[in-house]
């Protein structure tokens, strides 16, 4: 799941993605453009009520592609993305608007 929350007094966006803890077991990474596909900068934290999550602050008005990558080097897709574009790795990437 995506949260999308505007910036008080900016043009910025924070989201927050969300996967519930029983969705992919070990560590899960949220990669993508806006962190140069790099799986340390932005993993999933498990939380008390039962999800893990990362908050990423974006520019608004942009789009975004990216995926979630679990440590054993699995890539999962977000089902709630505004949509897919192919990756040119014979799979797909999630889209994201802001």
């Amino acid at each position: 799941m995506i949260k999308r929350t505007p910036v008080n007094g900016g043009d910025g966006v924070r989201v927050q993605f969300v996967l519930p803890e029983e969705r992919l077991s070990g560590e899960v990474s949220v990669v993508g453009e806006f962190n140069d596909w790099n799986p340390r900068s932005h993993k999933l934290r498990r939380r008390t009520n039962g999800t893990r999550s990362t908050t990423v602050l974006l520019e608004s008005g942009r789009r975004y592609v990216f995926r979630y990558l679990a440590a054993d080097g699995a890539w999962y897709d977000e089902e709630t993305a505004d949509g897919a574009e192919p990756n040119g790795y014979g799979s797909w990437n999630s889209v994201l608007k802001t």
